[in-house]
């Protein structure tokens, strides 16, 4: 099902900013760009291009949570809340294909000016997921499809991310499953200590 959001533009400044983080957190890290529309056809358009490096808008660190971190930004002006953790376990098949230059988060953001609340996403650093395939999120045994972009994977039906996000808050981690562009199977663990507290932080930031 596509997402009930329509396509925009990746923001410059969102996908340039700065995360300041603590040396004991996750180094540093950008901020998931807004949802794309999942693919309706076997010839998606091509994803916009990424900006060049220019000026950015740096985050700021509301607090951190267990392995939840809650952050606020304000990208050309426009506020945005997001709460972002790294995988506490990465499995590739084969083994060993991803390095330490390939990092990966999980963000759930806000965005106020554009009507959108704890939107699910998961961003890679140094390679791109296979296009137009569907990876997963799973709870517990409970499973949610999501559609991948580039170095972006997205829950495809939006309108389930309230109940990922419910399963998210009472669980005790979260799985992602991928493809890589190169044919890798990746397999993320992330645990869910803090989550509660984080998103109750953007919340109370981004009203």
């Amino acid at each position: 099902m596509r997402p009930h959001r329509p396509r925009r533009a990746v923001l410059p400044l969102l996908c340039l900013a700065a995360l300041a983080l603590p040396s004991t957190a996750f180094g540093q890290a950008a901020p998931a760009p807004p949802r794309p529309a999942a693919p309706a056809t076997a010839a998606p358009k091509p994803a916009p291009p990424k900006p060049a490096a220019g000026p950015t808008a740096q985050a700021t660190l509301l607090g951190q949570f267990g392995d939840w971190g809650a952050y606020t930004a304000s990208p050309g002006g426009a506020k945005v809340c997001f709460a972002l953790a790294k995988p506490v376990s990465s499995v590739d098949e084969p083994p060993n294909r991803r390095t330490a230059a390939n990092p990966v988060y999980m963000f759930i953001s806000t965005r106020p000016s554009e009507n959108v609340k704890e939107e699910v996403s998961m961003l890679v650093t140094g390679y791109a997921l296979k296009g137009n395939t569907e990876a997963t999120v799973a709870v517990g045994t409970t499973n949610f499809a999501m559609y991948t972009q580039n170095d972006g994977a997205w829950v495809k039906n939006a309108a389930e991310e309230t109940q990922l996000v419910d399963a998210m808050r009472k669980g005790q981690d979260v799985v992602i499953k991928a493809v890589t562009a190169k044919g890798t199977k990746t397999t993320d663990k992330f645990s869910l200590k803090g989550i509660s507290q984080a998103l109750d932080r953007v919340a109370q930031e981004c009203k």
